[in-house]
This record gives structure tokens, C-alpha cells and sequence, in this order.
């Protein structure tokens, strides 16, 4: 299956080019470095394209100031990861081994140069996107996470860390690795913590506060007036971001939780053109992400919009969550849909310890050798059920019909069918959940007669709620809450709303195709139809 980049184990190492070396030349400096100067701490802005000429860098662990690595970067190498398109910052300190030279280029002058310069951009991307997929699968980073196991809060941190690609470490509570770190930060007895560099302690801790130390909130100016606001990181979210940026257009994307949105949650996608062996939702959506970045346009997470409101002048003033205000000429909604939320008694409860919306490897990890359960008949549950089954002692798929042609693809369901670690209970529901403090067992009735399953874990994906309170006033709404567009909206084209400047794409549009790939057309295809209105 296809990963998020190449593997930089198996890389064939292809330096810049002598003439991309000239370039960095003429826009950078010649600076050095003495054996043992750090170069940059955790935390510190990747603000700067460093390109060695002689010498030798190291990354070191931030809390033995040892060197972290077997390897170091050498001659013609170049530092950083994919965290510098987006303005990030440095995940672990580096250190010049021995004398080193090397020239510094301002990051935003790199970015023009990539812009013009296609063949020099191809190289360093692809090796900044094979170090970031490698800091992930050896999970080296300076943000510990502590409690994950035990901590709702943490657990969400954890999640938000996964589907945003956020390399990182975590240790369970109460572990020698726990209580180390924990040392070593000066805290006292075992609890929860999220921890980042060499004892940075970062207190209540959220998503926010951690994409805030990581530099992920790219800088915006509430007075400055962008051409686009793409509302949702989804693939239609997405696909308008890297059109919008490549056709020149000022804009930025707001995602509540992660780039990727529901498709994010897809374990394996083996029906989208281009990718025969597969590739997971979240995997293929980050690459749009890249894309994106690399033309210009920028991304403002975890944060969600919660009203639209047109002013006097054209202009469209968006409030997000945390009172800030995005003003834009026009509006791409992408915020697709959130599966809904079953009537039970104590779900709330259980919400993250034990009841979850999405199947990644961390679910698979907290229910692995135990009984789980996937209330759903669409091709997320089926695909979460597949997924699963590698991992937990046996995967029960819930089905309220009799019958799963009609909902879930077939290619799909056959191998549902054929896996004897999957069995699929037609016209059951989940009934009752129990447990103390996480979901430890549930009832399910099955043809009219309970059963009790020890079961740790229930995967709910079914139903689809579109993500549109915050239109309810400003634009035309069916009666389910999905954007109505073209025709039906007195529209002029076929994404538009009722609202004219506001478009509409992907599952939260009335009427569209919930497919991945119809997604990311329809989000390719809106940015002409912005562009169109833009120039009126």
C-alpha cells in the first residue's frame, strides 16, 4: 500500500543540482558553525534553509544532549523536514559534529525559488516528506506524550497528533519511560502530561496549545482581505486548496481537527484512480496538503468557523471558535459530514474511552487481542472492519437491515465475508454500553434477543450529518442540513449557493456523491467557478 512518502532507508540520496546550489548562492549567506554550537533547539522556527558545504550536523536527544542518531547530515545535505513549507519549527535540537560551513537562505525567499524553480523543489520535497514519514514510524520527536492510555484529554492529543502526521512519543502511565521523563521535568508522582523539547511541560494541555508550539497556525492577518477561505481540510478541501494556490489565488484553509477529514478516518482506499495497491485516507489528503503548501496557501487548525456573515463592501468576515475573524472575497464549504451520534445512555461517557468515530492505529492499538465492535453498513465500517480484524481477537459488524449490497461496495463485503475474524450480525443494533470509567462491555440486540460482549472498544459509522449550523442563516439549507447548489439554489453554476460568493463542495453539498474522488473533483472544479467570481 502506498505510504505518505518515499521510504528514506531505501532512497538513492540525489543531490541539488550544481545550478540550484548558484541559486541558494545568490539568496543566501555563507555562515558557520563550531564543533558542538547547537544549530537549532526544539522549538525553534524552521525559518531558515540551511544547505551544508562542509562538515558534519547531528540530531541529538533533547534530554541526554547525545547524539540521537547513528547517521548525520554531511556535504551537499540539507536540514529540516516538511515542517519548513508551512513555517514549523524544529522537532529535535541539531548540533554541528565538527566544524561546518554551510549557506542560509530565508525561508521565504527558499519558497519563491521552489516556486520557480520545479526540478530544485522536486528533490527537497521529496526528502523532507521521506524524513518526516521516517521521524513517524521511529517515532522520533521531542513532544512525550504521557497518559495516553488512561487520560481522555491526552488521548485527544494523541489523535490530533496522528491524523495531522505529528511525529511523536508516547508512554504509558506509570511506565519506567514515563517516570524518567517525568523525572527529568521535575514533576512529581505519576500523572498525565504532555511534554515537549528537553522539559518544556506544557500545562492543561489541548490540540490548540500543541499545534501552537509546533508552529502549525500559519500566520493571518484579520484586516487582510484573501481571495479564497476554504472552510474544511477534507479531499474536496484540500483538492480547492492546491488549485487555488497553483491558479494564483490568495488562500487559506480552516480545519477543526486535521487535514483529511472524514476520508482521514479510512484505513485503506483501493478504489482511487492512481493507486492500485491502496492507500489510506489520511496518507493520500496530506499529500494534497504539501501540494497545497508549496503554492501558497495556508492552513489554520484546529479551529472551526461558526458564522458567516457578508459585509457592505463584498467582503465576507468568517468567526471562528476562538473569536478571531477571517475576512475573504469568497468562500469555499468543504466542512463535509461527522457521523451521527446514537441515542445511548452514558455515549457522551465513553466518548474516546471506548466509543470512537474513526479506525487508525491508534483505536487499533487500545483494542488490540480484545472483542470490538462496528456499528455500520457504509464502506468506513467495512473498511474499519478490515482493518481491525488484523489487531483485535474478533471484529462484530452491526447491521440494523438484512442486507449489505445495497450500502457497502462488493469487493468489500466479499472479503468482510470471507475473514474469520469478521462476522457480520444482520438486523442488530447496539443497545446498551457499560462499563466504570472506560466502556468495558455492551448489549446488542441481535433479532430481538440481547447479547452481552465483553468489548472494549465500538467503532459508530453510520448515518451522515452535514457540518452547517453556521450557514443556517446565510444560505439555502434541504431538509437535512445539506447545502443546496446550482439550479435548485437559483445558482448560476453548478457549486454555488443561494449566497453568491459561497460555494459548496464534496459530502456537505446536497445531492453530491459521497466518494473520495468525486470529492476532490468537485474541489478542483469550484476554484474556476471562484475564479469567475472574482473577476466580476
Amino acid at each position: 500500500m502506498e505510504s505518505l512518502a518515499a521510504d528514506l532507508r531505501e532512497m538513492t540520496r540525489t543531490p541539488l543540482h550544481q545550478s540550484h546550489v548558484e541559486t541558494l548562492k545568490a539568496l543566501g549567506t555563507e555562515v558557520s558553525f563550531e564543533a558542538g554550537q547547537m544549530i537549532a533547539e526544539a522549538g525553534d522556527p524552521m525559518d531558515q534553509f540551511i544547505y551544508i558545504v562542509e562538515g558534519r550536523v547531528e540530531v541529538i536527544d533533547p534530554h541526554t544532549r547525545e547524539a540521537y542518531l547513528p547517521t548525520s547530515l554531511g556535504p551537499t545535505q540539507f536540514l529540516g523536514e516538511i515542517a519548513f513549507l508551512s513555517g514549523g519549527v524544529y522537532s529535535l535540537p541539531m548540533r554541528a559534529r565538527e566544524s561546518t560551513r554551510a549557506i542560509s537562505v530565508p525561508r521565504e525567499k527558499m519558497l519563491d525559488a521552489m516556486s520557480r524553480i520545479p526540478e530544485m523543489s522536486d528533490i527537497i520535497i521529496t526528502v523532507f516528506s521521506a524524513r518526516r514519514r521516517r521521524q513517524i514510524e521511529d517515532n522520533d520527536s521531542s513532544l512525550k506524550l504521557i497518559g495516553a492510555n488512561l487520560n481522555r484529554n491526552i488521548r485527544q492529543i494523541e489523535e490530533f497528533a496522528i491524523r495531522n502526521k505529528i511525529p511523536f512519543q508516547t508512554m504509558d502511565l506509570g511506565s519506567e519511560d514515563a517516570s524518567d521523563v517525568a523525572r527529568s521535568c521535575h514533576l512529581t508522582g505519576h500523572q498525565p502530561a504532555v511534554i515537549f523539547g528537553d522539559s518544556l511541560v506544557v500545562d492543561d494541555p489541548t490540540p490548540a496549545k500543541v499545534a501552537r508550539l509546533l508552529g502549525l497556525e500559519q500566520s493571518y492577518d484579520c484586516r487582510e482581505v484573501i481571495d479564497v477561505l476554504i472552510v474544511g481540510g477534507g479531499p474536496a478541501g484540500v483538492a480547492a486548496a492546491v488549485y487555488a494556490g497553483a491558479e494564483g489565488l490568495s488562500a487559506i484553509v480552516v480545519e477543526d481537527l486535521a487535514v483529511g477529514g472524514q476520508a482521514g478516518t479510512s484505513s485503506r482506499i483501493e478504489n482511487y484512480m492512481g493507486f492500485p495497491t491502496g492507500i489510506s485516507g489520511a496518507d493520500l489528503v496530506w499529500r494534497g496538503e504539501v501540494q497545497a503548501v508549496k503554492f501558497g496557501t495556508r492552513f489554520v487548525r484546529p479551529k472551526q468557523a461558526t458564522q458567516l456573515q457578508p459585509e457592505s463592501d463584498g467582503v465576507f468576515c468568517v468567526t471562528l471558535d476562538d473569536g478571531q475573524k477571517l475576512r475573504t472575497r469568497s468562500v469555499v464549504v468543504a466542512t463535509g459530514v461527522q457521523y451521527r451520534r446514537l441515542p445511548l445512555q452514558r455515549l457522551k461517557d465513553f466518548e474516546g474511552l471506548g466509543i470512537y468515530y474513526a479506525a487508525t492505529e491508534m483505536e487499533a492499538r487500545y483494542c488490540k487481542g480484545t472483542d470490538v465492535v462496528v456499528v455500520g453498513g457504509g464502506n468506513s465500517a467495512g473498511q474499519a472492519a478490515m482493518y481491525l480484524s488484523r489487531s483485535a481477537k474478533h471484529v462484530h459488524v452491526l447491521v440494523r437491515g438484512e442486507s449489505l449490497a445495497a450500502s457497502m461496495s462488493d469487493y468489500l463485503l466479499s472479503r468482510l465475508e470471507a475473514d474469520p475474524a469478521v462476522t457480520i450480525h444482520y438486523n442488530s443494533q447496539l443497545k446498551t454500553l457499560l462499563g466504570d470509567e472506560a466502556m468495558s462491555s455492551v448489549i446488542i440486540e441481535r433479532n430481538g434477543s440481547d447479547w452481552q460482549l465483553d468489548c472494549s472498544a465500538a467503532f459508530v459509522m453510520v448515518g451522515a450529518a452535514p457540518n452547517t449550523e453556521w450557514l443556517s442563516q446565510s444560505c439555502q439549507l434541504d431538509s437535512r442540513g445539506f447545502v443546496v447548489t446550482g439550479n435548485e439554489a437559483g445558482a448560476g453554476s453548478s457549486f454555488a449557493t443561494s449566497c453568491p460568493g459561497v460555494f459548496a463542495v464534496g459530502d456537505v453539498r446536497a445531492g453530491s456523491v459521497k466518494r473520495v474522488a468525486s470529492a476532490v473533483g468537485e474541489g478542483s472544479v469550484v476554484i474556476s467557478q471562484a475564479w469567475d467570481y472574482l473577476q466580476i
